[in-house]
């Protein structure tokens, strides 16, 4: 029995794996065609901007997936209680300097932004991402669209 199940898992993991890579491919092109209609950028904008944020948003991910893997230790803790204070202060600043690395590369990409385009253009993507995670939230909480 726990053969057919690891078995199971094994040939269900590649689906999962696929409805979630499909789901995330799903959410940037959302976002492109958001920043597309928020942002209404020149051609010549759109030349300077997309590189920029493809950039970016290839570091932000890679800062994520290293993000994922430290955390798999914080997630498979049931108790904060069953930790040494050590462990305990060592995830928290783990995490929050996740967090400043993140704070940083917002700041990098922003002065990349408004060295290369119209500040104006620069607070139309800031509010747009934004208003793009409150929509995405309210559409897979089933609210307002």
């Amino acid at each position: 029995m726990k053969n057919l199940f690891f078995a199971t898992i094994l040939l269900l993991l590649p689906t999962m794996l696929l409805a979630q890579r499909q789901k995330g491919e799903e959410i940037e092109s959302l976002k492109i065609a958001y920043f597309t209609q928020k942002l209404d950028l020149s051609p010549d904008e759109a030349k300077i901007f997309w590189p920029i944020y493809n950039e970016m948003q290839r570091e932000q991910l890679a800062l994520r997936k290293e993000r994922m893997q430290k955390m798999i230790s914080f997630r498979k803790t049931t108790e904060i209680d069953n930790l040494s204070d050590a462990q305990v202060q060592s995830l928290i600043t783990s995490e929050l300097d996740f967090r400043q690395r993140d704070l940083n590369l917002e700041k990098k990409y922003y002065n990349k932004f408004k060295s290369s385009l119209p500040i104006k253009i620069v607070g139309k993507y800031f509010r747009a991402q934004e208003a793009f995670k409150r929509e995405l939230l309210n559409r897979y909480r089933g609210g307002p669209k």
